[in-house]
C-alpha cells in the first residue's frame, strides 16, 4: 500500500494536537477558579458516542471488507474478529500491567475538581501529591502510545475519519490533563512544572505515530492494515467503556452522560451521511 508524503504528515498533524490537548487540561486545572463538572461530563460521553459509533459503524466494516478481499469471507471473518478482541486484550493488559494507584483511569475525584480554587494547598503529603502526579503522567503516556498508533493508521487511510477520532482522543485527553495536573500543582505550587508533565504524557501519542510509521508502515499490505483497522476499533470500543463512560458518569449526573453519548453518535452519523 502506497501513501504519499502528504498524508503521512496530515496524519501525524492531528496525532500531535490531539496529544497536545492534554494541556488544555492542565490549563483548566491550573488556572481556572472552578471546573464546570456537567460539561466535564457531557463531553467525555460525547467522546465515547462517537468513538464507540464509529467503531462499529466505520473502522470495523472496513476492516472486514478489507479481510474478506483478501483473506477469503470465512477466514476473512475470523481474522476481523479475532483482531477486534485482540485490541481490547492489548488494552486491558496494558491496564491490567499498570496499578490503579497509578492509573490514569482513576482521574482526580469530583470533591478534587470542584476544590480548584487559585492557589496550592501544600502539606506535609506534598511529596506523596507529587509522587502520584508523575508516575499518573507516567501511566497516560503508556495508554497514550496505543492512542497515537491508532489514529496515525487511520488518518494515513482515512483523512476524514482520522480527524473525527482525534477529535474524539483529544476531548477525553482533556481530563487526562487534570489527573496529572492536580497532584504536581497542589504538591509543588509550581503551574509550570504541573502543565510540562501534562504535555510530556501528551507527547506518547505523536510518539506512537513515529513509531506506527516507522516499524509499520514500511510493511503495510492490505491484510496487515485490516488487522490492525479491526484492533484500532476494538481499542476504541475498550476505551470508551472502561475509561469514557466510568469518568462520565464520576464527574456528573448520570443522564447527562448517556445525553452525550447519544449526541455524539448522532453528530458522528450525520456527518458519514453527509460525506456519503
Amino acid at each position: 500500500m502506497d501513501f504519499s508524503i502528504q498524508d503521512v504528515l496530515f496524519a501525524f498533524s492531528i496525532t500531535m494536537l490531539a496529544g497536545l490537548s492534554t494541556g488544555i487540561g492542565s490549563f483548566i486545572a491550573v488556572f481556572a477558579r472552578r471546573t464546570n463538572i456537567k460539561f466535564l461530563s457531557f463531553s467525555l460521553g460525547f467522546s465515547a458516542g462517537v468513538m464507540i459509533y464509529v467503531s462499529f459503524v466505520e473502522i470495523f466494516p472496513k476492516a472486514l471488507e478489507t479481510l474478506t478481499s483478501t483473506l477469503g469471507e470465512k477466514h476473512g471473518n475470523y481474522m476481523t474478529v479475532l483482531s477486534f478482541f485482540l485490541g481490547m486484550l492489548f488494552i486491558a493488559l496494558i491496564d491490567k500491567l499498570i496499578p490503579s494507584f497509578e492509573n490514569p483511569h482513576e482521574l482526580p475525584a469530583v470533591s478534587e475538581i470542584k476544590e480548584l480554587k487559585s492557589g496550592p494547598a501544600l502539606t506535609g503529603a506534598g511529596h506523596r501529591l507529587h509522587r502520584v502526579g508523575i508516575f499518573t503522567a507516567l501511566a497516560i503516556a503508556v495508554h497514550n502510545f496505543p492512542e497515537g498508533l491508532a489514529t496515525f493508521l487511520v488518518a494515513v487511510r482515512d483523512p476524514a475519519l482520522g480527524i473525527t477520532i482525534a477529535i474524539a482522543i483529544a476531548i477525553h485527553n482533556i481530563p487526562e490533563g487534570i489527573a496529572v495536573s492536580v497532584p504536581i500543582y497542589y504538591a509543588t505550587g509550581n503551574r509550570k512544572r504541573a502543565f510540562y508533565f501534562s504535555f510530556l504524557s501528551g507527547m506518547a501519542e505523536p510518539l506512537g505515530a513515529i513509531i506506527g510509521f516507522l516499524i509499520l508502515l514500511p510493511f503495510m499490505s492490505d491484510i496487515i492494515f485490516g488487522i490492525m483497522f479491526s484492533a484500532v476499533a476494538g481499542i476504541m470500543v475498550f476505551i470508551s467503556l472502561d475509561e469514557l463512560l466510568p469518568s462520565a458518569q464520576e464527574y456528573g449526573e448520570h443522564h447527562l452522560s448517556i445525553y452525550g453519548l447519544v449526541l455524539g453518535m448522532i453528530v458522528m452519523a450525520a456527518s458519514l451521511v453527509i460525506m456519503i
